[in-house]
Formats: C-alpha cells, structure tokens, sequence
C-alpha cells in the first residue's frame, strides 16, 4: 500500500480546523486514506474526530496510507502544511 511519512505544519497539530479540512479532503477521495501517528494505529482520514485523537503536534511525523497513490500525495501535502494561517 503506498504510504508517505510527513511532519505535521499546523501550529496547533492536527486539530480541529486542520482535521476539518483534511477530512473534507480525505471524504472527497473515492478510496480509503489513513493516518498514522509514529507507530501506532492508523485512523480514517474521513473523519476530523478520528484524526483529533491521533493528538499529533506540530513537528510530530504521521504517515499517511492509501491503495491511490494521488490520495496518499494530496493528503499528505495538507498535513505539512500550516492549515491555520
């Protein structure tokens, strides 16, 4: 499963205006996308709750996970970025 590991850019992790959008984007993707805190259990990236209990901070490295390799990329570009500026 192609996969990508980034470091989260949001001031404030990856909570809840940057799990908002990330979800939107994630709920657009026909495929399934996870995301990973260092090692632990991936979660739906779907799902702004679910990416909220990750409790991944600016500077923590996630993974990000799909069979569609363009959904791994543009999920992973939002993550790096600072969604609150």
């Amino acid at each position: 499963m192609p996969s990508k590991t980034v470091t989260v850019g949001s001031a404030v992790g990856l909570h809840a205006r940057p799990a908002a959008v990330i979800a939107a984007a994630a709920g657009e993707i026909d495929a399934d996308v996870e995301i990973a805190l260092g090692d632990g259990d991936p979660v739906d990236a779907s799902s702004s709750l679910m990416i909220m209990t990750l409790g991944a901070a600016k500077g923590d490295e996630v993974t990000v996970q799909s069979e569609d390799e363009a959904a791994v990329e543009k999920i992973a570009a939002l993550v790096e970025q600072d969604l609150d500026a």
